[in-house]
């Protein structure tokens, strides 16, 4: 098979095919065990989209809640799927010489410097970056770039660890280095908070008001507060009041107390939404509801607060999210350790819980706080 006909082949497919089967995926997991059996290549069997999918769906986690999430798969998917179709469509531009494939794989036919010419290529000259430099506007933002490199890096590393193909595919990428100032602005103080919770309180949207009041003092992720249930709101036995169960990355549970306030704040809510109140809710029923009764999306979350913060003018996109890294740098304002701050935001690594505060530590970590005024006779 020649690249023509592999691009001819995925090309008939929607999306590649990449979809979940949950059949095939069995069959995929019989063919290895076949394989350990007759003392064989575990992979020995697989094609390229047998590759992609197990890589997308098969979980090493005994218990499936505790693997990626949902929404991360779909976004390995799409940056998959982007560099098959990108890398077939436009093979010449990119500078794909493969003269023969190997074993009917395209994965197995390419080498580095394919890799690395398809990174500088997507940066510079693929199409989206085309359509916006028509319109006077910048291409992929280097952090959009470190992502994408992320995924497609770890992906072909594993298909290389798992001896799927020879060459180290995963070296080829150049490193995406980002900075504080390549990342989107998320610094959200408590002056901005206010104000934002002091808009919708008078404009009478107490919906907008306990989303937003809910995420900047739990830190949540969005997809954590979409999947939130009523029994994951309960009584603090030992010190009265509420707390959240949260169920975060990686399957792991974390517990955040609540302010009175913002108790008062989702129960107020959920008699808005006409829900049953706490106590006399069903316990599976989502906490936080649509107008339709049905749980957010993240997805769908996005586009609430995009569209409501569409009416105010801002300096910044504000998205849920941005009420994680706004619990952040309040929580150091308010003198809580770096360390407490991991922790509740449920971060495994400091460095990220680093880069949320990134610019607020710079600015007081500042050598000119150490600076006496009576040196400069009051100038200062």
């Amino acid at each position: 098979m020649d690249l023509q006909n592999y691009e001819s082949a995925l090309l008939r497919t929607s999306s590649f095919n990449f979809n979940y089967d949950a059949l095939h995926m069995d069959n995929l997991l019989t063919l290895t065990e076949q394989a350990e059996i007759n003392h064989e290549h575990r992979f020995q069997q697989f094609n390229d989209r047998d590759m992609v999918l197990w890589y997308l769906y098969h979980s090493q986690q005994l218990f499936s809640t505790r693997g990626r999430t949902k929404r991360s798969t779909s976004k390995y998917k799409e940056e998959i799927e982007q560099f098959l179709e990108y890398l077939l469509l436009y093979s010449e531009e990119i500078g794909v010489d493969i003269q023969e494939m190997k074993d009917h794989s395209l994965f197995k036919s390419l080498q580095p410097r394919h890799i690395r010419r398809y990174q500088e290529w997507l940066a510079t000259k693929s199409p989206y970056v085309l359509k916006n430099k028509e319109k006077n506007k910048a291409g992929y933002s280097i952090a959009t770039l470190e992502r994408k490199t992320t995924i497609l890096k770890g992906f072909f590393k594993q298909l290389f660890e798992c001896n799927y193909i020879n060459e180290p595919l995963h070296q080829g990428f150049k490193t995406v280095s980002v900075t504080s100032n390549d990342r989107p602005n998320r610094d959200m103080g408590p002056t901005e908070v206010v104000e934002l919770l002091k808009h919708f309180e008078e404009n009478k949207n107490p919906i907008m008001f306990t989303l937003i009041l809910v995420l900047v003092t739990t830190g949540m992720r969005n997809e954590e507060l979409c999947t939130l249930k009523v029994e994951h709101m309960r009584k603090d036995t030992l010190k009265g009041g509420y707390h959240l169960d949260v169920l975060g990355k990686g399957g792991k549970w974390r517990r955040i107390p609540l302010k009175d306030k913002v108790a008062v704040s989702i129960k107020h809510f959920r008699k808005v939404r006409g829900l049953a109140p706490i106590e006399a809710a069903d316990k599976h029923a989502p906490l936080f509801t649509t107008k339709t009764g049905n749980a957010y999306s993240p997805s769908y979350l996005d586009q609430v607060f995009k569209r409501e913060f569409s009416k105010i003018e801002s300096d910044k996109a504000i998205t849920p999210h941005i009420f994680r890294h706004a619990f952040a740098i309040i929580s150091h304002i308010n003198g809580a350790d770096i360390y407490k701050i991991m922790k509740s935001l449920g971060h495994e690594k400091i460095e990220t819980t680093i880069i949320y505060m990134e610019k607020v530590l710079a600015t007081d970590q500042h050598a000119i706080h150490e600076w006496e005024a009576d040196n400069f006779e009051g100038y200062i």
